[in-house]
């Protein structure tokens, strides 16, 4: 292409010599002309290739890159429960600690009359039996009247996180319902049919009035024994 277009310029120029008498500036112009043509063609034969577009990322290629995992997010809800579990630990010691652990960890367990394992459900003294054999392997009573024996009278004032809390709502003055204090007023336990097992405040209006008193069973402690 370009041996082509060199003919042509110098079969014109040799026509333009024959015709005519050329002045010498003339000729400089055309002369120059003809370099800036050849000059164009030498840098579009020297020009470097456009680059190729990126091709697009295949569905497999990224179906196959790793999918990162967002560790803290997975460990916020793991946090707040241990969280919620420290929050009611108090003084009451690593027996307490236990209690407590123990006692959270069946939060939501259907209430069920006469239960006394995770899978059937609890009623409120066989939770009680359950926590305190499995965290401290004290064996209690059955039933709620017979626990409100066990270990030593608690005034309301200087309850402490372990201790167990009882309330009279059958009438007639008998203890008919137990729990766990776990501290900042609040108890846990299983309520009644249709319930499950819960935290609920000590100055609940109808837990308030039907309060009787605490008791605080300590392992290896003789007076858990007397009434």
């Amino acid at each position: 292409m370009m041996t082509f277009f060199r003919k042509i310029l110098l079969l014109s120029t040799a026509a333009l010599l024959a015709a005519q008498s050329v002045r010498a500036d003339d000729l400089e112009n055309m002369l120059n002309r003809r370099n800036q043509v050849l000059n164009q063609f030498n840098s579009s034969g020297n020009a470097q290739p456009a680059p190729k577009p990126a091709q697009p990322q295949s569905r497999n290629t990224a179906q196959r890159m790793p999918v990162r995992t967002n560790t803290q997010a997975v460990q916020q809800p793991q946090q707040a429960a241990r969280a919620t579990t420290a929050e009611y630990r108090g003084g009451g010691g690593e027996n307490a600690d236990e209690l407590i652990g123990s006692a959270m960890g069946l939060l939501g367990v259907a209430y069920r009359y006469g239960g006394s394992s995770a899978s059937t459900g609890f009623d409120c003294s066989g939770f009680m039996q359950h926590i305190f054999r499995r965290s401290m392997g004290i064996n209690l009573p059955r039933r709620s009247a017979d626990q409100a024996r066990m270990g030593t009278h608690v005034s309301r004032s200087e309850l402490q996180p372990g201790d167990m809390v009882f309330f009279r709502t059958a009438g007639g003055g008998r203890i008919s319902h137990v729990g766990l204090y776990i501290g900042n007023n609040r108890f846990i336990h299983a309520p009644r049919t249709g319930k499950r097992i819960e935290i609920t405040s000590l100055s609940n209006r109808y837990w308030n009035a039907k309060y009787a008193f605490g008791r605080r069973v300590k392992k290896n402690d003789p007076s858990r024994f007397l009434n």
